[in-house]
């Protein structure tokens, strides 16, 4: 099954006799803004008009646990996980398409947790909401509540002693800017370079203008460009577990598993005692 759907095929399926569960997953990371500058606030974003039966979901309350020492955005309790998705009308054998404001990092945060939770059946939007040219609605759906209950470890997931094991004996992709990689700029963590190993992939070079993924042959070709050849274990991360799961998203419309370090850079850098690499190179 495809991880993609395209618009015009989310329209066809919506008007199917059993239309896909729809999640709206905008979010925006939080960053400095200019003075006056009002926060991203994605309920409100969502309030002002969403593709028709989409619930909303909050990535930082419902997608995530408080952050901490595993990270910005450790993984969410899976108990309280599972009675979000179940109040937004998520169950075990209905077909699950999630969308978030176009940048696809949020919708693929959602993908990831839901697959590695046990969906078998859940995929992104390609372009997100700007793709969208159907109608939009502001009434806030009330669904019914879905059966679904996680079961943990239908992907691969990595910790810190993972993502470093793998740096060496396989390919381990660093989704963030790449002036970020090489530790010239680090406005959010404590310190600015990359795991030692770690292969620079920036997530954004995966997508064309319109904020669609490339055709599967030419990531596969950039992937495999850039390591991941065939018998290599691969694995993502990026600053805290989001755009990471970005990255893992294009490598499975390339059909190439990955393992996701959701701790990521966040978590990795807290820890003075891990070592940093910085400059162009791996190592």
């Amino acid at each position: 099954m495809n991880a993609i759907i395209s618009a015009p095929e989310l329209t066809s399926d919506l008007a199917g006799a059993t239309p896909p569960v729809l999640l709206d997953i905008r979010w925006q990371l939080s960053v400095a803004k200019a003075a006056g500058e009002p926060p991203f606030d994605g309920r409100a974003e969502y309030a002002a008009g969403h593709i028709p039966g989409a619930v909303y979901v909050d990535l930082d309350q419902e997608l995530a646990s408080a952050a901490g020492a595993r990270g910005r955005h450790p993984l969410p309790d899976t108990a309280r996980f599972g009675a979000a998705m179940r109040r937004a009308g998520v169950s075990a054998d209905r077909a699950v398409v999630v969308y978030d404001g176009g940048q696809g990092w949020a919708a693929a945060r959602a993908w990831w947790l839901l697959r590695w939770a046990g969906h078998p059946d859940v995929r992104v939007l390609d372009g997100g909401l700007p793709s969208w040219e159907g109608p939009l609605e502001t009434d806030v759906p009330t669904p019914a509540e879905g059966d679904f209950t996680p079961e943990p470890g239908a992907v691969q997931l990595l910790d810190a002693d993972g993502a470093a094991a793998l740096a060496r004996s396989g390919v381990l992709f660093d989704a963030r800017a790449g002036e970020r990689y090489r530790g010239e700029v680090e406005p959010i963590d404590r310190v600015g370079g990359h795991i030692p190993g770690a292969v620079s992939a920036p997530t954004n070079e995966n997508v064309g203008t319109d904020g669609r993924f490339l055709p599967a042959e030419e990531l596969a070709a950039r992937f495999k460009s850039l390591g991941a050849t065939e018998g290599t274990g691969v694995g993502v991360y990026c600053g805290s577990g989001v755009s990471g799961a970005h990255e893992v998203l294009a490598l499975a419309v390339a059909g190439i598993p990955a393992g996701l370090y959701v701790g990521s850079w966040s978590e990795w850098s807290a820890d003075p005692e891990r070592p940093v690499a910085v400059g162009p190179d791996p190592q």
